[in-house]
């Protein structure tokens, strides 16, 4: 596997894990629910119950974003090689690894530290659709693109 595919798979791999976690405690909070729900009544019940159900909307919320991240993931062809920045080219600039997908946390293959960006975020903004020795600057940094893949 070239870096652009470890760093895909990586990603794919962090995503599908924080999809596990958001699905179990979704789950976790609906059997709790029921089991209050059988066994309570009153006002402290009904408290309980709504305090519940509005974690659960904040869980499905962000299980949501993450299920959308997941999305643009599946769409990225790691064995794609560009000549221009697009969704899914991995860049070089200033000496940063830059993974244009989803806003996503940093990871390290092989010592190299990568990042996920989004093409609409002010970076990947300035990147998208620009090539090899393209340079702009960004909030009084310059930068320059030195390898796209």
């Amino acid at each position: 596997m070239n870096l652009k595919q470890q760093v895909l798979h990586r990603y794919k791999e962090l995503i599908q894990d924080r999809i596990d976690v958001f699905q179990d405690m979704i789950s976790g909070l609906t059997v709790d629910a029921q089991n209050d729900a059988k066994g309570s009544a009153g006002d402290k019940h009904e408290t309980a119950l709504s305090m519940m159900h509005l974690e659960q909307e904040k869980l499905n919320h962000k299980l949501k974003e993450i299920l959308e991240q997941k999305n643009i993931l599946d769409k990225i062809d790691a064995t794609a090689v560009h000549q221009k920045v697009a969704l899914g080219s991995l860049v070089q600039a200033n000496g940063l690894l830059l993974f244009i997908s989803a806003a996503l946390p940093k990871i390290v293959i092989d010592t190299k530290t990568v990042f996920a960006l989004s093409p609409q975020s002010p970076l990947g903004s300035q990147l998208m659709g620009n090539s090899v020795d393209y340079s702009f600057e960004l909030n009084g940094k310059s930068y320059r693109i030195e390898s796209v893949d």
